[in-house]
């Protein structure tokens, strides 16, 4: 084969590329949407105190109820029967983790995205 005959590689096309992220996202949508019921416990006044680690599971956990928040369903997302501080102190932390998660892993995909198109000419 000579040079001048030489291809370059093709590059997928825009939509061949946005179809499958609009899929995952999509069934990623439609699957926490499916497992993010509201508890009953949380609201029942004679269950036990939720205490640090209820509040860091529950503040994690809080972005999921998201979804069913934007079609108009109540979501439970705090426990009103806890600790108190203990408790408001690890939502605090359980929320600042999970968007320091996200967001971490958002800015080093665009900072990644960004230096790939600064290398090519």
């Amino acid at each position: 084969m000579r040079p001048e005959q030489a291809q370059a590689p093709k590059t997928p096309s825009r939509l061949r590329v946005w179809i499958p992220r609009a899929c995952a996202i999509a069934v990623a949508w439609f699957v926490i949407h499916a497992i993010t019921r509201p508890s009953p416990r949380l609201d029942d006044p004679s269950a036990p105190t939720s205490g640090l680690l209820q509040g860091i599971k529950h503040g994690a956990l809080m972005p999921l109820a998201l979804p069913r928040l934007l079609i108009g369903q109540d979501a439970t997302i705090y426990a009103a029967s806890n600790t108190g501080r203990t408790y408001k102190l690890g939502y605090t932390a359980g929320v600042n983790g999970c968007g320091a998660l996200f967001f971490g892993i958002t800015f080093w995909r665009v900072s990644r995205w960004k230096r790939g198109r600064m290398d090519r000419p």
